[in-house]
């Protein structure tokens, strides 16, 4: 592992601890040329499918990718990243135990059923880009779904 502060790549393992319900590790680690401490987290890979686009065309699923998409939904909402990490786990275990390749509606509307439990406003707004609102007309049934 890199320092990222002196960019040396001797660095040691002071301290692992499992995190996130035994699904990542945790690591404290410290340079041994500037002794700066760091953490580190480490994943095992388990989202390894494709993404089938609307047209057909595939590319590899891309948690960064949808988790920004999450973000923007949910700025300046009471929502924490570990909300928006287990959400995201449990998402992409769902996922990947239906195959190696998964419909781009199918994690759309996965993310819309989590984050509407989550938090309304970040799911009209989500919902809002994914649906491609075309106008109040739309936006105002889509609030009508939520108040039943």
């Amino acid at each position: 592992m890199i320092c990222p502060k002196c960019k040396n790549d001797e660095t040691r393992v002071l301290d692992s601890r499992e995190t996130n319900e035994q699904r990542d590790i945790r690591r404290r680690r410290k340079c041994e040329k500037c002794d700066f401490r760091f953490t580190t987290f480490e994943r095992a890979e388990t989202t390894n499918f494709l993404v089938i686009k609307k047209d057909d065309s595939r590319e590899s699923y891309n948690r960064q990718k949808l988790e920004g998409g999450i973000w923007k939904a949910c700025e300046k909402r009471p929502v924490s990243q570990e909300q928006v990490d287990q959400m995201l786990n449990e998402l992409e275990e769902k996922w990947a135990s239906t195959g190696r390749e998964i419909p781009a509606n199918a994690i759309g509307e996965g993310v819309m059923e989590k984050l509407r439990k989550l938090d309304e406003v970040a799911y009209i707004r989500f919902a809002s880009v994914y649906r491609h609102f075309k106008d109040i007309e739309t936006f105002r049934e889509e609030l009508q779904k939520l108040l039943k």
